[in-house]
């Protein structure tokens, strides 16, 4: 019937590669650190640096990591967020008395964001919603990622109907997931010395160049650190996942572990800017965080899991979705 909506929902997630090998992981990371929005080096300048050095020594150092925590169905972040977009499709589809597609996307890797909107077209879907799993801004994930679903939208003939879902770093529902997964993993959050959030870095000059990426984490871990009933000498930002030798956001992850090993017995960190567990959360912070702490001379490491399917969040993504389709189902 002609004028009849048929609304999807386009999970946008920054990917992964295919296999932990080497050679998978240079495809995907010649991808990922060729966007200007992630390195926003002059091309002359960075090209010859990425192909001559990068692509040549990180790919089988990368490929390592990721085998500490690759699965028999492949990478975590992809099993986790296609069961997350299933979970979503059920959610909306019993809401709204009808199906509502949800497809995930990858902005590097696949499926890639051009596979899930044909796939999310040829089911009929003429009225899309992107879903960042990015809750905090910042333009190296969030922008990237809606800067391609923009072009190859606008590829098309017939240029499907778009939302977008705005930041929810302050969204009560994801605070309140949050809070839920911290407390089934640490019952008893008063027995920890310090409580850690730790966030994705971003090059310092990103954030003085207008990114409002800092201030949205720094709230998250306010409103969090309220839910949860943490004193503020008991709860501390950091970030991790630095790249390259400029200035990124501090404190860094892990030279704050290190030192709190000196003064802490018991650490908990969590890793608010991440929906899913993924290597950064899973390698970087759940197995490297872990020995520098107690290398540092701590005692108790715990690794608090991300959001993935708890049902809190799915509850959250849920309200989040309806609310930014509302006058569509």
């Amino acid at each position: 019937m002609a004028g009849t909506v048929q609304a999807g929902v386009l999970l946008l997630q920054l990917g992964s590669p295919e296999a932990a090998t080497a050679s998978a992981l240079r495809r995907y990371l010649a991808e990922f650190l060729a966007d200007r929005r992630v390195i926003d080096l002059s091309p002359v300048v960075w090209r010859p640096i990425l192909h001559g050095i990068v692509l040549r020594t990180r790919p089988r150092k990368s490929a390592a990591l990721y085998r500490s925590i690759w699965t028999e169905d492949g990478s975590p972040l992809t099993v986790t967020t296609r069961a997350q977009a299933a979970a979503l499709e059920e959610r909306l589809s019993g809401a709204a008395g009808r199906r509502v597609r949800v497809v995930m996307a990858m902005r590097y890797g696949r499926p890639s964001i051009a596979s899930a909107l044909d796939d999310l077209l040829a089911s009929g879907v003429n009225h899309v919603l992107a879903f960042p799993m990015y809750p905090q801004y910042a333009g190296a994930t969030t922008g990237s990622s809606l800067q391609r679903v923009f072009e190859e939208s606008g590829r098309r003939r017939v240029v499907p109907n778009l939302r977008v879902v705005p930041p929810y770093f302050d969204d009560g529902g994801y605070i309140n997931a949050l809070a839920a997964v911290a407390r089934d993993a640490c019952p008893d959050l008063r027995a920890f010395d310090r409580v850690l959030f730790s966030f994705h870095g971003l090059p310092r000059r990103y954030a003085e160049a207008g990114d409002p990426y800092p201030a949205h984490c720094h709230e998250t871990a306010r409103l969090l650190a309220c839910a949860l009933g943490l004193e503020s000498q008991r709860a501390g930002v950091v970030f991790q996942s630095r790249f390259g030798r400029e200035p990124w956001l501090e404190p860094y992850a892990d030279v704050t572990l290190r030192e709190l090993g000196r003064s802490a017995r018991r650490v908990a960190v969590m890793c608010p800017g991440f929906t899913t567990d993924c290597l950064e959360t899973l390698e970087e912070i759940a197995i490297r965080g872990r020995e520098q702490f107690l290398e540092g001379g701590g005692a108790s490491f715990t690794a608090v899991p991300c959001l993935n399917e708890h049902p809190a969040w799915i509850d959250a993504m849920s309200s989040i979705a309806e609310r930014e389709l509302s006058g569509w189902l």
